[in-house]
């Protein structure tokens, strides 16, 4: 009985420390806005299952993913074993949960092997934190307490593994020696006990007695540690992953405080009238206030791992961003200023602020959106959309953006396009074609409708090397008989480089013209050569009632290449070694990888891959609205750095599909002297080429 009393009171203490801890850190929410609604539960238990229990993303490293998944399911696997121990503890059984039977043997038997896998592999984590230099446990953000902490964890980690084993060999021993019954099966354990030949029935009792104490302490204090340690994740990653965005990774949010604004410019009588006498409140994010739920929740569940900065195009060209910096900083300015909040109320001002003391303006106008970090990261978390709403407060609240931008901005308002170009040249790409395109207006006045609207974008209509490769694709459609138009000069700019630059207003002031327009045509259907457009097309339009469908260029070829309606007469390029640059806005914001190579292979029979494609795929550095910016200082251009893992494939061609993309890898080409070696080409241009 004693020893029961001192039990419940060791896990009475434990818990109240624990509940007292949580609240601190939970009673902050209340200041945070709200977020997406949590719905489509049958989602989000299959993303659960696969990304926090099936370890999806940390399987991205085959090797280390191996290590940690070994590691998260035996923490899965003993956990039966624990809430075993406290049931014996508080009712002084032994093995209460025995009668579960062969069930009860098989996740013993089970925990007693993943005891080893796991203590194998926290000594192999400890042993590249102590003795190798791994690029991504380093960075500004990782301070001597970071390396500390992680440190402290992953031993207490391990003495509960060892502590386990210990424990679980003096249990076999002890009942072997007594010709008592052993409950549950013990590969592992039973070897070791074996392997004592010299201890006494009193030696194995006290393996097992002090054993039994240390691995129950030290997993009370390792409970206690964690809200305190970045490996709070153990108890914050599954629930992260489950109350995931389930959009897109290229969807951003719309503000419907923006929305409001601008519905009521347009027209004054809208329903949204009312709101005009209540305050928006403050736009974007300046402090741990304006963050939301699910941005706290994100921080707090980071496990400043890494991998996000590993892959940042921006951080890997030296550049002062880290999006776990961004994390980082989030979680210990909710913890500065919080308890300010709690006493006085969410105006409490302690005259600093997230966005200044913490993350600079350079940091934030260095990021591409590229969405590397948000695809890379183990846990699900976004740091892209946190920036953006970083960069709309900068924006919205205090008219700061670098020059160009504000540049980019007027020429958006003034002539529809991010370019000083007037809306009567949205046709010349069309002048050398032999047949004429045919314009929505036109056809409209004569009461003809086509199936579909090409959108030339702002790049096909402007820019001269991309006029080509609109005019290729033109080309294709008019060679295979596609019933489409384009819009000609009625076309503008669908905003998205003003939403990226955080210039939400100017973003759905451009939309609002835009899908007023297309519905007024009864446009259904869209396709379009530009990454970006089709994104804000697919993505972010439906949220403002333009609901489309659309169709990137290379799906469509892709499409119509398998129905046979596209016939390749024979490529001149068959043995020519062609690379392919995958599209941030193609590729990881709405996972368009085959349907490119599958046309490419139509062309060539040597595709050659960079060392990251597909998913792994570094950025050209244009998106982001940097596009129409100078990068931020750093050691190397990431257009260079993109050419480069090109050049290296040995390909002749580097092809692509986006008009940003075929800049920033012509640039770099010139940079290289490379011009006239390697040619960049759209997908559209190959295809065009081999009809």
């Amino acid at each position: 009985m004693t020893r029961q009393i001192i039990f419940a009171l060791t896990l009475l203490i434990t818990l109240g420390v624990f509940y007292f801890t949580i609240v601190r850190i939970v009673r902050f929410f209340r200041f945070t806005r709200p977020a997406f609604p949590v719905r489509d539960f049958g989602k989000r238990f299959s993303l659960m299952m696969k990304v926090a229990f099936g370890q999806s993303r940390i399987f991205r490293k085959p090797i280390l993913g191996l290590f940690h998944a070994l590691v998260f399911w035996g923490f899965c696997i003993i956990l039966f074993g624990s809430i075993e121990m406290v049931i014996d503890g508080l009712s002084g059984t032994e093995r209460a949960l025995r009668f579960l039977g062969p069930v009860y043997d098989f996740i013993i038997a089970s925990g007693d092997i993943f005891a080893v896998l796991v203590a194998i592999s926290i000594i192999v984590f400890l042993a590249r934190r102590l003795f190798f230099r791994v690029r991504r446990f380093e960075g500004v953000e990782m301070k001597s307490k970071s390396h500390i902490d992680a440190n402290i964890s992953l031993t207490l980690i391990l003495l509960l593994m060892i502590s386990l084993l210990t424990m679980n060999t003096g249990y076999v021993g002890y009942n072997h020696s007594e010709g008592r019954e052993i409950y549950g099966i013990f590969p592992v354990s039973s070897i070791l006990a074996g392997m004592m030949q010299g201890f006494s029935v009193r030696d194995f009792l006290m393996m097992h007695e002090i054993s039994w104490w240390t691995h129950i302490l030290l997993i009370f204090v390792f409970a206690n540690y964690l809200p305190y340690s970045k490996h709070f994740h153990v108890f914050m990653s599954v629930p992260n992953v489950f109350l995931s965005r389930l959009d897109p990774l290229g969807k951003l949010e719309n503000m419907e405080s923006i929305t409001r604004e601008v519905r009521l410019m347009m027209d004054p009588g809208t329903a949204y009238a009312p709101a005009a006498d209540t305050s928006p409140g403050r736009f974007g994010v300046k402090d741990a206030e304006d963050v939301t739920w699910k941005n706290y929740f994100d921080s707090l569940s980071c496990t400043e791992c890494g991998r996000c900065t590993e892959v940042c195009p921006a951080n890997i060209t030296g550049k002062k961003l880290s999006p776990r910096k961004i994390m980082m900083d989030l979680r210990a300015r909710m913890k500065e200023k919080g308890p300010g909040m709690v006493r006085e109320g969410r105006g409490f001002d302690d005259g600093r602020s997230l966005l200044g003391n913490y993350v600079s303006e350079e940091e934030l106008w260095a990021c591409t959106t590229c969405n590397a970090c948000a695809r890379e990261c183990p846990i699900n978390i976004n740091h892209p959309s946190l920036i953006v709403d970083m960069r709309r407060y900068l924006v919205l609240e205090e008219a700061s953006a670098p020059g160009e931008l504000k540049s980019m901005f007027s020429y958006i308002e003034n002539n529809g396009a991010p370019w000083q170009y007037p809306a009567d040249d949205r046709l010349n790409w069309t002048r050398d074609l032999k047949f004429r395109v045919p314009v929505l207006s036109e056809l409209a006045g004569r009461g003809e409708k086509p199936e579909y609207l090409f959108w030339v974008g702002c790049a096909g209509a402007f820019d001269d090397r991309y006029r080509k490769v609109v005019r290729a694709f033109a080309e294709i459609l008019n060679h295979i008989g596609v019933s489409y138009a384009v819009l000609g000069k009625e076309e503008t700019c669908t905003g998205d480089p003003a939403k990226r630059a955080g210039n939400e207003l100017l973003f759905q002031m451009q939309a609002f013209q835009v899908i007023d327009l297309l519905q007024k045509y009864g446009v259904r259907k869209i396709i379009t050569t530009c990454p970006h457009c089709f994104n804000i097309f697919k993505n972010e339009y439906p949220g403002l009632g333009g609901d489309f469908e659309t169709i990137s260029h290379v799906s469509f070829l892709n499409d119509r290449l398998r129905d046979g309606s596209l016939r390749l007469s024979g490529s001149s390029l068959k043995d020519v070694r062609i690379t392919y640059h995958d599209p941030c806005y193609l590729g990881r914001a709405n996972e368009i990888y085959s349907e490119p190579r599958a046309l490419l292979k139509a062309v060539t029979g040597d595709l050659a891959e960079m060392k990251s494609h597909g998913s792994f795929a570094l950025c050209c550095g244009a998106g982001g609205a940097q596009m129409f910016k100078e990068a931020e200082k750093g050691d190397q251009e990431i257009f260079i750095r993109r050419t480069a893992d090109a050049l290296e494939t040995g390909a002749e061609i580097i092809a692509t599909a986006c008009p940003f993309c075929m800049t920033m890898l012509t640039d770099g080409l010139k940079y290289k002297n490379r011009e006239e070696e390697v040619r960049n080409m759209d997908i559209a241009e190959l295809i065009a080429g081999s009809l």
